[in-house]
């Protein structure tokens, strides 16, 4: 395709930084950018205009849905490069049905969360968070002393991934160089191929009982919402840390924040369900979590990789090559 009329669809407040000024001229090289500014809706004047000329359209988060008007109103539409991940809630399934591909960056977004997880349970191995408190608390080093006679660090220690996903691959590649046995659970692999990643396979509850640290790595799904729940979450070891940067759906919050309350355990929690808990949420007072607001995934400066990933789309769909990043229409059931 030569010279493709390339369109942006995204909430600028929202993707600053996934479309540095070197894309935007690198978009405007292999095709036309016809506007260098983002839609924001597709049912005004500005968006008719752009919409009718369109032959690629870039989305991104906060961007307006991609459903059967949107599709009208770009009859030359091509190829839709999602620079975000998941594309659910944000491409209908009428663009499928249309056969226009799809792709998304979903792959660059998974490297600032599996940097941030290796970060989370390296802490967690050392009670960082935990070290942290009684020394600001105490102002001296009595208790921080004793600490350090107990049974914690990284060496040697067990951490189990739930998931054997973009992220969670990348999470046991990164966990490689370090002295960890890693425990692997997804019905999607068979032992042989887990051990290929460098992990054991075992089935959630064994998962469970063993690991030191677990970390969620699985898809929402029906088949996964609340897959950890209070009877999953009683087989966990005194002292073990539970990480969650990949949904909020896949715990039972209820059963998680009991067992916080107990100090039987801890957790790292970036994401929730909902999303924003309530002001009066344990979640924010409890010593023994660490709360972050959904930021495992591509803030500041890691989102210029989403933007790149997708002008690498770009260019590999003009140039007549295949896309490494297609979404299948038969592959949106199992993926995040």
């Amino acid at each position: 395709m030569s010279h493709p009329a390339i369109v942006l669809a995204m909430q600028p407040s929202r993707t600053e930084h996934v479309l540095p000024d070197e894309v935007l001229r690198r978009l405007d090289g292999i095709g036309r950018l016809l506007d260098a500014k983002p839609l924001q809706r597709f049912d005004d004047e500005r968006a008719r205009r752009l919409l009718a000329q369109a032959e690629i359209l870039i989305t991104g988060w906060g961007g307006p849905y991609a459903g059967t008007e949107m599709l009208t109103a770009a009859p030359h539409l091509k190829l839709i490069v999602h620079a975000a991940g998941t594309v659910k809630g944000v491409i209908d399934d009428a663009i499928f049905a249309a056969g226009i591909p799809v792709s998304h960056a979903a792959e660059a977004n998974a490297v600032p969360v599996a940097e941030f997880t290796l970060a989370a349970i390296i802490f967690a191995g050392k009670r960082v968070f935990r070290f942290r408190d009684l020394y600001v608390a105490d102002r001296n080093r009595d208790r921080t002393h004793s600490m350090q006679r107990q049974a914690i660090g990284n060496y040697r220690r067990t951490v189990g991934i739930v998931g054997a996903s973009r992220i969670g691959r990348r999470v046991i590649e990164l966990l490689k160089p370090f002295d960890y046995r890693l425990l692997l659970s997804d019905p999607t692999l068979d032992a042989v191929e887990a051990a290929g990643l460098g992990a054991v396979k075992v089935e959630l509850d064994e998962l469970m009982r063993q690991a030191d640290i677990v970390s969620l790595h699985a898809p929402s799904l029906p088949s996964t919402q609340h897959m950890i729940d209070a009877r999953r979450l009683s087989l966990m070891k005194d002292g073990a840390t539970l990480i969650n940067t990949a949904r909020g759906i896949l715990i039972d919050e209820a059963a998680l924040l009991s067992v916080l309350k107990s100090g039987r355990i801890d957790a790292v929690i970036d994401v929730t369900d909902p999303e924003i808990p309530e002001p009066d949420s344990a979640f924010y007072d409890l010593p023994n979590v660490f709360l972050t607001p959904h930021i495992a995934g591509a803030v500041g400066l890691e989102r210029a990789r989403l933007g790149e990933m997708a002008a690498d789309e770009v260019e590999r769909f003009a140039a007549g090559r295949p896309l490494l990043y297609q979404i299948r229409r038969e592959n949106l059931e199992n993926i995040a």
